[in-house]
């Protein structure tokens, strides 16, 4: 799917403390702010990373260059996680059929991303990571161990899971999760895998958990790049 043109439909979550600004078609496009203004300022100005991003996936992404190519087409009150710093709120059209095309466009960013967060990861290997303002801030092996807990965590909710065996090295448990991520999305969208858990609750819908996931890789991945010494 090639971009026909630099217009962005966007999604804000408008917190109290803080606001996502998230492209709709895009998975993983998706900064914050302290409000409006700021969430799709720093939208704009990671669009060339996420164009690096989707390198070679053929999709012919262009960052647009001012806010003025961003639509707002949906604004959502945001929760607690909003505040805290991450995207939390389903759209209205998320629970919308999913056809093939839409599915294969989805695994191929899902696996920029994925490819964008273990190249960060090379990159920085042996450096030191800067910390915070206040002296925090994971290290690398952190990073990694918590985007691996993560990845799990979303695959559960989704419906999935996936379990290492032996001793498996963190590689390892990381690519047998990302597999198990596409099987059990596919699985979604064909109904194999139910929209409710075993007791009823409610899982995520799939372009919920496209956007949510995709967006923790990147900012994570970008997070890396920013904290090389």
């Amino acid at each position: 799917m090639a971009q026909e043109s630099n217009r962005i439909d966007v999604s804000l979550e408008v917190g109290k403390k803080k606001t996502f600004a998230a492209a709709l078609d895009w998975p993983g496009w998706s900064r914050s702010g302290r409000d409006e203004p700021g969430a799709l300022e720093a939208l704009i100005e990671a669009g060339p990373r996420y164009a690096r991003a989707l390198k070679g996936t053929g999709f012919g992404f262009r960052a647009p260059g001012d806010v003025s190519d961003l639509v707002v087409v949906e604004r959502l009150e945001g929760t607690t996680t909003t505040d805290f710093g991450a995207p939390d709120r389903a759209l209205p059209g998320d629970d919308a059929p999913v056809d093939p095309a839409e599915l294969e466009r989805w695994e191929k960013i899902l696996r920029a991303c994925w490819r964008a967060f273990d190249a960060a990861v090379e990159n920085a290997a042996g450096k030191t990571l800067a910390k915070g303002p206040r002296g925090g801030g994971r290290d690398l092996e952190k990073i990694v161990g918590h985007v691996l807990d993560v990845d799990a965590g979303y695959l559960s909710i989704l419906g999935g899971k996936f379990k290492p065996e032996g001793a498996a090295s963190t590689d390892e448990v990381l690519a047998g999760v990302r597999r198990a991520i596409l099987d059990t999305l596919a699985g979604r969208v064909s109904g194999e895998v139910p929209d409710q858990g075993p007791r009823g609750g409610k899982r995520w819908a799939p372009r919920f958990f496209v956007r949510r996931l995709a967006w923790h890789e990147l900012d994570h991945a970008w997070e890396i790049e920013d904290r090389e010494t």
